[in-house]
């Protein structure tokens, strides 16, 4: 038992229709299935905000989506209202396999912090917890999928690989946002950082 696929944020608000839509977000799904079969372990991430979390824009009178705020922590990209507890849009994409997953991380429910990666909050200090679990199951090799590679996958990946992991991001099974050029930056970031950008 050493290696885990991690998958993240396969959720209907990422996907074509959802609040925060990744162009062709929906197409990774049936290869990221197809894969779950070579892994000892599959971690799924989800995205779980509260209503009126400090990272939507409509929390911020007169801001508009896509904007920065500073923040406590930093500099936070303000986003429209997406993966709101309980709703629909944070839900898992359909036809994802769920069932094969051995652990859900739900991440971004504090209000006054967001959480792009599967290991911390934004303030890059507060766990979420899956570092611990992988090290009990003595898990040292990663390989990242999901939504979406200049965001989540991005920091989930340089936070592994800062924590000593093997990480490989299956950009084929990923998809971008690309925000004024971030997913270049956040492929130059990871291959930087030690990942392999598969």
């Amino acid at each position: 038992m050493s290696n885990a696929l991690i998958v993240i944020d396969v959720q209907n608000d990422f996907c074509p229709g959802g609040a925060l839509a990744v162009a062709g977000g929906d197409e990774i799904v049936p290869g990221i299935n197809a894969l779950m079969a070579d892994f000892d372990a599959v971690v799924l991430t989800q995205d779980w905000h509260p209503a009126g979390h400090s990272s939507f824009a409509s929390s911020h009178d007169g801001l508009d989506p896509f904007g920065t705020v500073e923040m406590p922590y930093g500099t936070q990209v303000l986003w429209p209202d997406h993966c709101i507890q309980g709703s629909d849009g944070a839900a898992f994409h359909g036809d994802l396999n769920t069932d094969r997953a051995d652990m859900i991380v739900r991440k971004g429910y504090n209000p006054a912090i967001d959480s792009y990666s599967a290991f911390f909050e934004n303030d890059h200090e507060t766990p979420t917890g899956l570092h611990g679990y992988l090290q009990t199951r003595g898990i040292d090799t990663l390989t990242m999928v999901g939504l979406a590679t200049d965001f989540c996958v991005n920091f989930s990946a340089v936070d592994a690989a800062k924590l000593g992991y093997a990480v490989t991001v299956r950009t084929d099974l990923c998809r971008a946002i690309d925000l004024d050029g971030s997913l270049a930056a956040a492929i130059d970031g990871m291959a930087a950082a030690g990942v392999t950008v598969a």
